[in-house]
């Protein structure tokens, strides 16, 4: 099969942010993790401002976007006060995802077949201050399809039930994940979508989606973050791009 092209890292900083919150201070900056990543490689810096604003906040928002040379992809609710957010600052891409209050992380994509009418009027505002939109989704052709539907030009494949399969040992489950993820990322790239993919991707994961030639970009966070607390942020990332780089030249 042939490689459609360099895989992107984006570098998810949002539990650097976690961290400093837990003290309520100002360290550890995550500005500074995104000066880190885009040293060791990272192609993008990935933020979710979260209704609650438990890790990330506006002012990190207003920071990165100032010192950020990579691409900022803001991850949102399809909320008013977030699209207001990504108006104001109009980052290079806007990644929109469900989001509940009560929830740990983000627990599976977002629901577009049903809210297609209402994701179409939110999404077309983004789009025409020329924001890239990507739509964070499970490997559905349903929702792959309404994606299209409405407009949107990246989806965002969900990759935790695949991750969580793995870590259980539930090898079955596992591989049955990764041919759909396999399969919806081929649909998707078919009808002219651009497709990510991301959440729970490690070391022992991540190189089996690396290797699908139409995946564009892998949006990883959590992982990296607990990583370098072992051995450094800049070798964590540095490593993950080796092992993406590798299974994509296999």
């Amino acid at each position: 099969m042939a490689n459609h092209g360099k895989l992107r890292l984006g570098v998810n900083i949002d539990h650097v942010a976690t961290v400093r919150n837990a003290r309520g201070g100002a360290y550890p900056d995550p500005l500074r993790a995104a000066r880190i990543a885009e040293e060791a490689g990272a192609d993008g810096i990935t933020a979710h401002l979260r209704e609650d604003r438990r890790h990330i906040s506006d002012a990190d928002i207003e920071g990165l976007m100032e010192v950020l040379t990579v691409p900022l992809n803001f991850e949102m609710a399809a909320t008013d006060e977030m699209q207001k957010i990504a108006l104001r600052h109009k980052p290079h891409a806007v990644c929109i995802v469900p989001e509940k209050r009560e929830e740990r992380t983000t627990e599976g994509g977002l629901e577009v077949a049903r809210e297609e009418n209402k994701l179409a009027h939110f999404i077309a505002p983004l789009r025409d201050a020329g924001c890239r939109v990507s739509i964070f989704i499970a490997a559905d052709r349903r929702q792959i399809e309404a994606a299209h539907r409405i407009g949107a030009q990246v989806i965002e494949l969900h990759t935790g039930a695949y991750c969580d399969a793995h870590a259980e040992d539930r090898l079955e489950a596992r591989d049955a994940e990764l041919r759909a993820l396999r399969d919806m990322a081929t649909y998707a790239h078919e009808l002219g979508l651009e497709v990510h993919a991301g959440h729970g991707l490690t070391y022992d994961t991540v190189k089996p989606v690396a290797a699908f030639p139409e995946v564009m970009e892998l949006n990883i966070g959590h992982f990296l973050i607990g990583e370098s607390i072992f051995l450094g942020l800049g070798p964590a990332i540095v490593e993950m791009r080796q092992l993406m780089d590798e299974a994509r030249r296999s």
